[in-house]
C-alpha cells in the first residue's frame, strides 16, 4: 500500500476542487491549476478533503497512486500559499532587473539577456542583496524558471561567480598552486 497515496488531502478554506472526467481543477486565491489524472487512479472529492484510490494492484497503479496524490497536494499548496525560489547573483558587474514580465540580466557577456517569464510567474529583484525571487502557484514552472535563469551563468568552482540557488553551496576548487611548488 502506498504510504503517501492513502493520506487524504485536507482542503483549506477558500479552495475549491472540481472534477470533470479525468481532469482535476483546483481554484484558490493564488490562481487556478488543472491536472489530467490517469485511468489507474480515481479521486473522490469530499467537502473538506480529497481521497485517492487506485484501480488495481499493478505496478503502474501503485506508482501513480502516490504520484498523483503528491501532484494534487502541491496544487492545493500552490493556490493557497504559493511556491518561491531565490537565486543569488555573484560577480562584479552581474546584475538583474525586471521590466513587466521580462527579466533583464547582465552576466558578463557581450550582450544583455532578456528572459520572458511564463504566465502565472512573478519575479522581483533585490538590488542590495543582488538576488532574484521567483514566485508562482505551479511548483514545476517555478522550479523550471529558476533552473533556466541559473543555466545562463552557472556558478564556477574557482571564484564562485555566477547564479546560484540561495540554499546551494558551491564546492570550491583550489586553483593553481603558484611558483616554486613543482621544482
Amino acid at each position: 500500500m502506498s504510504r503517501i497515496g492513502i493520506k487524504p488531502i485536507d482542503l483549506p478554506a477558500g479552495v475549491t476542487v472540481s472534477q470533470s472526467g479525468n481532469t482535476i481543477k483546483v481554484k484558490g486565491k493564488g490562481g487556478e491549476l488543472e491536472l489530467a489524472i490517469r485511468d489507474e487512479v480515481s479521486v473522490e472529492v469530499g467537502d473538506k478533503s480529497l481521497a485517492f484510490k487506485r484501480k488495481d494492484d499493478s505496478k503502474e497503479s501503485r506508482a501513480y497512486h502516490g504520484l498523483f496524490r503528491s501532484l494534487v497536494a502541491n496544487m492545493v499548496h500552490g493556490v493557497t500559499v504559493g511556491f518561491e525560489k531565490r537565486l543569488d547573483i555573484i560577480g562584479v558587474g552581474y546584475k538583474a532587473d525586471v521590466q513587466g514580465s521580462v527579466v533583464n540580466l547582465a552576466l558578463g557577456y557581450s550582450h544583455p539577456i532578456k528572459y520572458p517569464l511564463p504566465k502565472g510567474i512573478k519575479a522581483t529583484v533585490d538590488t542590495k542583496a543582488n538576488s532574484i525571487l521567483i514566485q508562482g502557484a505551479d511548483k514545476q514552472i517555478v522550479g523550471q524558471v529558476a533552473a533556466d535563469i541559473r543555466s545562463m551563468r552557472p556558478p564556477e568552482p574557482y571564484k564562485g561567480k555566477g547564479i546560484k540557488y540561495a540554499d546551494e553551496t558551491i564546492r570550491r576548487k583550489a586553483g593553481k598552486a603558484g611558483k616554486g611548488a613543482g621544482g
